[in-house]
């Protein structure tokens, strides 16, 4: 049973993340920032890319708000996390064993180490102890990219 203070830190820390959140999106004059948009695709496969981007978007955000809402380490916690890097290591085998690869040479260099990433963090997020440190670095990897491919 979840005491009554850990309830209200673990609200407290989902507020202050959706501040920081907003407050970083209103920086451009109320617009998201440009890590937020992907590169302009002008390939006829460019809707399939954003599709499958979005897909790992989400579930990129599921991960970020277990990690932030959920404190204990129980095996509920455990198999949410290894869920969701397992949808996202899905996902971005798709997006690099796809023709998208081939045509954006940057998906294809970056998502080597991506899928390294997250395989790493699916491991040891199994473990008898788990350790979440790899998941938490999993969306700033997109963020990195993102970054460099504007």
């Amino acid at each position: 049973m979840i005491s009554h203070t850990h309830k209200i830190y673990t609200r407290l820390l989902v507020l202050l993340a959706a501040i920081f959140f907003l407050t970083a999106c209103s920086v451009n004059g109320n617009a998201f920032p440009q890590i937020a948009n992907p590169p302009a695709f002008d390939y006829a496969d460019g809707e399939e890319l954003r599709s499958r981007m979005h897909q790992l978007a989400w579930e990129l955000q599921q991960l970020d708000l277990a990690l932030v809402t959920e404190l204990d380490n129980n095996p509920a916690f455990q198999r949410e996390v290894t869920d969701t890097l397992s949808n996202i290591e899905r996902i971005a085998g798709y997006l690099q064993s796809g023709d998208i690869s081939s045509r954006h040479t940057f998906l294809e260099d970056g998502m080597d180490r991506f899928l390294t990433d997250v395989r790493r963090a699916r491991t040891d997020a199994t473990l008898g102890s788990p350790r979440y440190y790899m998941a938490g670095r999993i969306s700033g990897a997109c963020v990195n990219c993102h970054n460099a491919n504007r």
